[in-house]
């Protein structure tokens, strides 16, 4: 007898059961090695909860809000002020255009185009601006009555940052003359309707 005849002898006959399991496990486990290989990948592509939080739009309802009053609301971490006009503040708006560095919003990067008018609105009597001074960030403070002010005595209402005292109207269009060189900015917003606007969407077939 042949040695080769001899170890085929001992050698226990090959179970087809066996061979299979084997390969399927052996297939199992390189599939999920490839799956956890892939999963930081396919994960990079999911945004985690906090990112779809950020810069989310926000939706805030005006119907309580009363003519020279201001409504201030958080997006994106900055402070948004939603300033329901009455009708001194638009008649007196043309009135200083003599005065302010931007009358015209010319800087597009500081309004949407819709809100590139001397209102700087979509509907004149409602201001939707990010209340932070153009100048350093500082929130400034709203001074809506049309009275002399120790920083000017003809003061038509306006904003005005104690910071450094820049100043703005009451479209949020800056003064000659004053720290800041640029008007306030005007966020993306439209109205969902007569009583709410939604912050951070501009409306639909805007540019």
């Amino acid at each position: 007898m042949s040695e080769t005849d001899s170890l085929a002898s001992i050698q226990p006959p090959e179970d087809p059961g066996r061979r299979r399991l084997l390969t399927w496990t052996t297939g199992v486990v390189g599939a999920v090695g490839a799956g956890f290989a892939l999963w930081p990948f396919a994960a990079s592509w999911k945004p985690s909860a906090k990112a779809r939080l950020i810069g989310a739009p926000i939706e805030v309802n005006i119907s309580e809000l009363q003519p020279g009053q201001m409504l201030r609301v958080v997006w994106r971490g900055q402070t948004i002020g939603i300033l329901r006009r009455n009708e001194r503040m638009l008649n007196d708006l043309p009135r200083l255009d003599d005065k302010l560095a931007d009358p015209d919003s010319k800087v597009v990067s500081q309004q949407p185009e819709y809100a590139q008018n001397t209102a700087r609105a979509i509907r004149p009597e409602y201001l939707v601006l990010n209340l932070h001074c153009t100048h350093l960030g500082c929130i400034p403070n709203l001074l809506p009555e049309a009275e002399a002010q120790s920083f000017d005595a003809q003061w038509r209402g306006g904003v005005f940052c104690p910071c450094h005292r820049s100043k703005f109207d009451l479209a949020g269009r800056v003064y000659r003359g004053v720290p800041a060189q640029l008007n306030m900015l005007v966020p993306p917003y439209h109205f969902i309707d007569d009583s709410n606007v939604m912050i951070g969407v501009d409306p639909e077939g805007a540019a």
